[in-house]
């Protein structure tokens, strides 16, 4: 069983509004996100929200995803992966691997979500790459979830991925490089 993780506890504070509720193709960034989720083969997609709650929290409609407040979100994205790994070990404890994605990259679709399932083999991480990068949206394995509970502060799941090179495998993502941190983006998106 593979979960997803969607991390949209951030304040947006090079944006100066939510970008969560950024709205692109009749549709917010967040929900975009949980489309995907929910479209793909996975079992279970949570997501993480902190700042903002109050306006994004309504946005959320579908009554199959399950929302975890972080109270902890201004330490940083390492709060927010904890928070999703717990969450998803207790309420979800079949669960064998995970996906770690953001709401804020609105070429993530469910046929991405799907191959880095599908491409899950001997290697216990599968990666997006884009632009040579290897980033998220990513998959990792049970193995993992261990070392993503100590992640502290701003650290997110590139430390491992940083850790761990021999144990990535990729799925070209060319979209992948479009994510929205500033109004730029947004008005470039």
């Amino acid at each position: 069983m593979t979960g997803i993780i969607i991390l949209a506890a951030g304040s947006s504070s090079r944006l100066g509004k939510p970008k969560q509720n950024l709205v692109y193709q009749g549709e917010t960034l967040l929900q975009r996100a949980i489309k995907a989720g929910l479209d793909s083969t996975c079992n279970t997609v949570m997501v993480v929200l902190g700042a903002n709650v109050d306006s994004i929290r309504p946005t959320i409609k579908d009554s199959r995803v399950r929302i975890i407040y972080n109270q902890d979100w201004e330490e940083g994205m390492a709060s927010s992966i904890r928070i999703g790994i717990s969450k998803i070990r207790q309420l979800e404890p079949k669960t064998t691997s995970v996906i770690l994605m953001l709401c804020d990259q609105p070429f993530v679709d469910a046929s991405l979500l799907n191959q880095l399932v599908q491409k899950k083999s001997l290697k216990g991480i599968i990666a997006s790459t884009y632009n040579g990068i290897i980033g998220a949206p990513v998959l990792f394995d049970v193995a993992y979830f261990d070392e993503l509970l100590l992640l502290k502060g701003q650290e997110g799941a590139k430390k491992l991925l940083t850790k761990y090179p021999e144990d990535i495998d990729t799925v070209a993502f060319p979209l992948g490089s479009i994510d929205i941190d500033t109004m730029e983006d947004y008005e470039r998106l």
